[in-house]
């Protein structure tokens, strides 16, 4: 695992601020509504308010968290890449200490603006993350070893854990709690959706007279392929060449600029692809 000061400084400051955005957010919004995140964080909380209600028993967050999450650090050590999920223990250390440890009340009372800030905020703590290359732990490492592994499509898997935990909290802790969840954590995949865009792709159609030159240019700017294919213009009939890619939404400025530099009359055309079969270039997380 080779370290580089600048970079590896970077990832260090992001998941510390993460993780604590992360845990002001369980202190106040979470606490105060009664909600219920997603993912490994939600399991906790889960367990914390089974114990304390029932068993008059109070866990501390960071040892639920990280027993729940032993077998994905495993998976993601073993799998996935090693300094990811070091940057991503350490964002789940912070979450745990500052949870246990900081004394916050609640914002508000009210509890659709404690959905919609808390789902908000939660969203802004997992793009930090996602922005050096980390994650928040839990059901991450393991969507990503069966995805980027196995070829499994995980978002059903997740959805029907979230839904799973959602129904029990709703059964024994009171249905309202379990809806106003439901748009805490439909705000937080919004936002997260519209702040973080690495994992959507686009596809790209150009009609060119450099097509080769085009895709080498793709592939210099992202790595990825092309394909190129011939094209006939409807109107003057003449022929031309139309070259085909897909690409992440992070890229697409880089490439579009790549681009017009290559051919200034380039006609670009792109459009959301929303399922991916086959090879797709990934950058390694390590």
């Amino acid at each position: 695992m080779k370290i580089d000061l600048k970079e590896d400084g970077k990832r260090l400051i992001g998941v510390i601020a993460g993780g604590l955005l992360m845990a002001l957010n369980l202190k106040t919004f979470v606490s105060a509504g009664g909600l219920l995140p997603g993912g490994a964080n939600g399991l906790t909380v889960l367990v914390q308010r089974i114990a304390l209600s029932y068993f008059n028993i109070s866990i501390p967050f960071s040892l639920v968290n990280i027993t729940i999450n032993l077998i994905p650090i495993y998976i993601g050590f073993r799998y996935v890449g090693k300094k990811f999920t070091f940057f991503s223990l350490i964002m789940l250390l912070v979450t745990g200490f500052f949870t246990d440890y900081l004394q916050l009340g609640p914002i508000t009372s009210d509890k659709l603006l404690i959905s919609i800030f808390g789902g908000i905020m939660n969203a802004v703590a997992i793009t930090l993350c996602l922005w050096v290359d980390a994650t928040s732990g839990g059901t991450d490492f393991i969507a990503i070893y069966l995805s980027e592994r196995k070829g499994v499509d995980t978002w059903n898997l997740i959805f029907n854990f979230n839904a799973t935990i959602l129904l029990v909290n709703g059964y024994l802790f009171g249905w309202d709690k379990a809806l106003y969840s439901i748009i805490f954590q439909y705000v937080s995949t919004q936002t997260l959706s519209a702040l973080y865009r690495n994992y959507q792709k686009l596809t790209f159609f150009i009609i060119t007279d450099y097509p080769h030159e085009i895709a080498a240019g793709i592939h210099e700017v992202c790595h990825h392929g092309a394909s190129i294919l011939k094209a006939e213009g409807a109107y003057a009939h003449q022929e031309k060449s139309m070259v085909y890619s897909v690409i992440s939404s992070m890229d697409a400025r880089k490439v579009k600029m790549k681009i017009k530099e290559i051919d200034p009359k380039a006609f670009i055309n792109t459009v959301h692809s929303k399922d991916i079969m086959g090879r797709f270039y990934m950058k390694p997380k390590d």
